[in-house]
């Protein structure tokens, strides 16, 4: 691995947060750095925040400082939901310039640039191939601004290339994100009882799992891949087959010409479907992904599995909701956790256990009852609920379940994750 001093552009975005966190458990990654104009959203030991927003000096003076050799830009916006089309556009066009900028010149550190782009930079036609490699460009124009934004940034990232040849520069096209953690127009959309559909058409579609973004990621850090590479698991489901495989309803009621003027309606019956999603809808897309199978990534999930999965945390939402300690940035607290001699250790919060194992309190409450829905639950459904909770809520789910249904792979597994936490805080 080349990489030992890393900077991540766009701490606060999931996939930011995922690759700090794996990075920094490599004792041979010397330095971990996050800028962003938000602090992070996960717990992390020894990445080093800066909220600094996307000016090229500031962000040159930090590369330079601390002797940069490898910048990820995980910036790129993608979806229309999350911000307006100018602040969008100043993200991802001039916030992508101002990043390339602070990582070239001659004396500049930087060996490596990985650029996290989107498949939206193909588009969706009735004529397109049934997968798009890596070679192709967009057979026509951009429609939506949000493909304008990831034509135009990934000319700036070509430029820079081509301008720097000695640095290693990845590009990587990823396909539609789905997962617990990812808040996207398609997890919205996929996440309606009844999911509406245009007539007459039922589009291909291909998926990465949040896992699978991350992993991506550390992988084009871990080694060095040179060029442009598509994202995407591996097959491809029509959206009939994504909505049979979610147990969601097929409503093919939105009508299949001059669809975009029906936009108004859409949004007042408060649908979560956006006007650039609708050539997706009709047309669909797929991705050629043998390019980044052949270095050497392994795709920990199929679409079809993450589909699956997403159906997993939909059927568990109601109950997870609310369990856990989620994380909050206070940089105070940060500070005094990594730096005061006081502190012998830096305990991350999910890591924090309540009960030792076999322990109970001298005057314990009476355990509360499951949440509503635990009773349909199969042992394996249950066993992917038991992550999301805290040493009391596992304690009082194992009396429970031992008390009722006292299924054998359900209180092993609790049993586990029970002694694991008090492993980490003994």
């Amino acid at each position: 691995m080349t990489s030992k001093r890393i900077l991540i552009t766009g701490l606060s975005t999931y996939w930011g947060g995922r690759l700090a966190q794996a990075l920094e458990q490599d004792p041979a990654v010397e330095t971990v750095i996050g800028v962003d104009k938000r602090p992070p959203k996960v717990a992390l030991e020894r990445t080093e925040f800066v909220r600094v927003e996307d000016h090229h000096s500031l962000i040159r003076r930090i590369v330079q400082a601390a002797e940069i050799d490898t910048v990820v830009d995980t910036r790129l916006v993608a979806d229309s939901i999350v911000t307006s089309p100018k602040l969008a556009h100043e993200n991802n066009v001039i916030g992508t310039m101002n990043v390339l900028a602070a990582c070239g010149g001659p004396d500049s550190f930087v060996k490596k640039v990985v650029f996290k782009s989107t498949s939206r930079y193909y588009g969706c036609e009735q004529d397109d191939p049934s997968f798009f490699t890596e070679a192709m460009r967009r057979p026509r124009a951009a429609r939506s601004m949000i493909e304008r934004d990831a034509v135009e940034a990934e000319s700036a990232v070509r430029d820079f290339s081509e301008r720097n040849p000695e640095t290693i520069v990845t590009t990587l096209r990823f396909a539609n994100g789905l997962g617990p953690a990812v808040r996207t127009s398609y997890t919205r959309y996929l996440g309606l009882p009844v999911v509406p559909t245009i007539l007459g058409f039922d589009p291909r579609f291909q998926f990465i799992h949040e896992d699978d973004i991350a992993g991506v990621l550390e992988h084009a850090v871990r080694h060095d891949l040179d060029g442009v590479y598509n994202a995407a698991a591996d097959g491809v489901l029509v959206m009939s087959e994504v909505l049979d495989l979610l147990g969601k309803l097929n409503a093919p009621v939105l009508p299949p010409f001059a669809t975009g003027m029906a936009m108004p309606l859409i949004k007042r019956a408060g649908l979560p479907i956006a006007a650039d999603m609708l050539d997706h809808l009709r047309f669909g897309r797929g991705l050629d992904n043998r390019k980044l199978k052949a270095t050497g990534y392994r795709y920990r999930y199929t679409t079809r599995e993450t589909v699956l999965k997403l159906r997993e945390h939909q059927r568990l939402a109601s109950l997870t909701r609310g369990a856990g300690e989620s994380y909050r940035y206070e940089q105070e607290v940060e500070e005094f956790l990594r730096r005061s001699p006081s502190v012998r250790r830096l305990a991350r919060p999910e890591k924090r256990a309540n009960l030792a194992a076999g322990e109970r309190a001298p005057e314990a409450k009476e355990a509360p009852a499951p949440p509503a829905g635990y009773a349909d639950l199969d042992a394996k459904e249950v066993i992917a609920l038991l992550a999301s909770l805290d040493g009391e809520a596992l304690d009082a789910l194992r009396t429970h379940e031992a008390n009722h249904a006292g299924r054998k792979t359900v209180l092993a597994a609790i049993d586990g994750l029970l002694t694991r936490a008090v492993d980490t805080v003994s």
